[in-house]
């Protein structure tokens, strides 16, 4: 018998995502993805003065702002081809890894570990033998019994008010949890920690950008920070150390709790390895930008074909033509006029709404395809593109996560294909966590010592000619390979398009009636009880779905949708 299940929304935050599964004999046969909302910020742009587009663009989402603000810059300056200062490259290349970092943490414990934790079972542990535990896997500092024994009693207060806070509307006692009262116990202290941790992220991202999270600093052709060594109002001294001071107190989380969780807590469910596989075709873009073209990354990209890292083509540079003509969007099962795959440059975006059709058209996401085949992109992208490359901080971060695996796990074999996987995915996060950590660290000293040099060099003036001009940006954010296409003609606005990550993703059957990543990995996923479908969400969320930069809002009828006052 088939049972139909339709999840709406599936998100914890960002919550426009509707998944629908067809389940037979325990399994899901089939799969929708559909986002919920109509994407439109591209069409406000046209017109507008190119220089503006990152102010809009960071507006797609409140989650995943300065990403599209360095994008789109970058999108602009590739068709003036200019030339960035290199102060300008590593501010932005700050703000970026500390915004990865963030994201990456908040995923994991806020996000996505309440689909593999326990909470109301960590009522059942013993302080002293989770405090035992998590010593043996770490030297994070507060892994003691005092603090797990505050955190079971904190919990207990939370049970016992009825209120479970930022706990609420788990899958508690379900058939699929695994995990002792002592590794849950062990989890939640963390989850509560991280609460505090993830914020010195956004604090160097507000020093740096002005505020966060939508920054105010990038500017097409550089950055507005002025530099001095010692003038209170700018990007001086003093800053710089306060800005050090909160990396030593992120890398002590991501590398003592964060990145030995993740392949702890996989351990126990090494039976999702043979889950949600899905696509195994890998697109990943190069970033933080060393030079002042764009021509040499402290990270790798490139594009690897059914999941066979001897297929690895590299993508070299901001101008790359591999990358550059590779892309293409589908609206075939969209809800969007055409059916054919266009190329960003001549993308469209008009909207043309049917009921959700279950062989037509259901989802405001269009459907991305490299070279004419769907990718996944995204932490798991990058490290095996990077891997392929031979870059040696992913390598040893992966071989450490499997030998926390093999510990914990008490096996003695882990293939590098087991990545392929809804668990996979989570240890790729908490790798790339790890590479970006020692990045934010490198850009903060390379910052530090060219600013010493005397180079205090932050913009670039940019001048538009006349007639048309292409350019295009990219960037790989916390969720994956994002990109922006633009055309401009006479110094304003003709075309925009963004290739965003949960759009290469989510993204519903292409031109070719392919399915897209989210629902190819739901083929074969178990399902324990249809009225209780923690299976699927597992799967989705470890993509770390966030749609509103997939699809946008709009109301046809200009009626005030939400206010906002300042105080």
């Amino acid at each position: 018998m088939t049972t139909r299940i339709t999840v709406d929304p599936i998100t914890r935050i960002e919550g426009h995502l509707r998944i629908d599964v067809e389940v037979d004999d325990g399994k899901v046969t089939k799969a929708w993805s559909s986002g919920q909302m109509w994407r439109g910020i591209e069409k406000i742009l046209i017109g507008r003065d190119p220089r503006e587009a990152w102010m809009y663009t960071q507006r797609f989402c409140g989650v995943c702002t300065t990403v599209h603000a360095i994008t789109s810059v970058r999108a602009v300056e590739n068709a003036l081809q200019m030339e960035i200062p290199v102060n300008a490259q590593l501010v932005r290349n700050i703000i970026q890894t500390a915004h990865a970092i963030q994201d990456h943490i908040v995923h994991f414990y806020h996000l996505s570990a309440v689909d593999w934790v326990d909470v109301v079972s960590a009522l059942d542990a013993d302080p002293a033998a989770t405090a035992k535990l998590a010593e043996s896997l770490s030297g994070w500092e507060l892994n003691g019994v005092h603090e797990m024994t505050a955190v079971k009693e904190r919990l207990k207060t939370f049970v016992q008010s009825g209120q479970l806070g930022p706990f609420a509307s788990g899958f508690w006692g379900h058939p699929a949890m695994k995990l002792s009262p002592e590794v849950n116990l062990m989890a939640v202290a963390h989850y509560l920690q991280a609460l505090d941790v993830q914020n010195h992220a956004n604090k160097i991202v507000a020093i740096l950008g002005g505020k966060s999270p939508h920054i105010q600093n990038v500017a097409v052709g550089g950055i507005s920070n002025s530099i001095s060594h010692d003038a209170p109002s700018v990007l001086n001294i003093e800053r710089l150390m306060l800005i050090e001071g909160f990396i030593n107190k992120l890398e002590k989380f991501v590398k003592s709790a964060y990145m030995t969780d993740v392949p702890a807590i996989g351990a126990f469910y090494l039976d999702w390895t043979n889950y949600g596989g899905g696509v195994t075709n890998y697109l990943s873009v190069p970033d933080c930008p060393q030079d002042t073209k764009g021509t040499k990354f402290d990270t790798l990209g490139g594009f690897i074909e059914g999941g066979d890292l001897s297929t690895f083509k590299p993508i070299n540079n901001f101008n790359d033509p591999y990358f550059r003509d590779g892309v293409a969007e589908s609206s075939k099962h969209a809800w969007y006029e055409g059916d054919k795959a266009l190329h960003p440059y001549k993308g469209e975006t008009n909207p043309q709404y049917t009921d959700f059709q279950d062989e037509g058209q259901y989802s405001w996401v269009k459907a991305p395809t490299f070279y004419g085949k769907r990718a996944e992109v995204g932490p798991l992208a990058n490290v095996f593109t990077n891997v392929a490359a031979g870059e040696p901080r992913y390598t040893k971060y992966l071989n450490d996560a499997i030998g926390v695996i093999k510990t914990v796990g008490g096996i003695s074999e882990v293939p590098l294909t087991a990545l392929n996987s809804t668990i996979g995915r989570h240890a790729a996060r908490a790798i790339r966590c790890g590479v970006m950590m020692d990045v934010l660290r490198d850009q903060w000293t390379k910052l530090v010592e060219n600013i010493a040099s005397g180079d205090l060099d932050t913009f670039n003036s940019p001048v538009f000619p006349k007639g048309e001009i292409e350019g295009f940006g990219f960037h790989e954010a916390p969720r994956g390979a994002l990109s922006h296409w633009v055309v401009i003609e006479d110094a304003k606005i003709k075309n925009y398009q963004a290739v965003v990550p949960s759009t290469w993703n989510a993204g519903p059957r292409d031109s070719d009636d392919q399915p897209g990543p989210y629902e190819q990995s739901l083929m074969d996923n178990p399902i324990a009880d249809p009225e209780n479908p923690l299976e699927v969400l597992r799967t989705v969320h470890s993509f770390d779905p966030c749609i509103a930069c997939a699809i946008h809002m709009v109301d046809t009828e200009k009626k005030e949708i939400v206010k906002v006052k300042a105080l």
